[in-house]
């Protein structure tokens, strides 16, 4: 898949909010560890990923997060 699919793919569930991830990353067995600022600390394992508590998370950022969680979009987004 071209990299222009992969972002339009990203794009759609860039009005994702801070707060709908944090609810899935829980429902996947991710752990609250702290808030630093505006961001939440998880972790499970080894993985370590921190989201912004903002209206709407950027799709760059989204991509970094379900890195950091080693998840794919879909994961995340079956458990919203």
């Amino acid at each position: 898949m071209s990299a222009s699919g992969r972002r339009r793919r990203l794009g759609w569930a860039a009005n994702l909010s801070g707060d709908e991830v944090c609810r899935a990353l829980k429902r996947l067995g991710f752990v609250f560890q702290r808030q630093t600022g505006s961001h939440r600390h998880y972790a499970k394992g080894g993985r370590h990923p921190r989201v912004p508590v903002h209206r709407e998370i950027r799709p760059k950022t989204l991509q970094s997060i379900l890195k950091q969680a080693d998840l794919t979009l879909v994961e995340l987004l079956a458990n919203l």
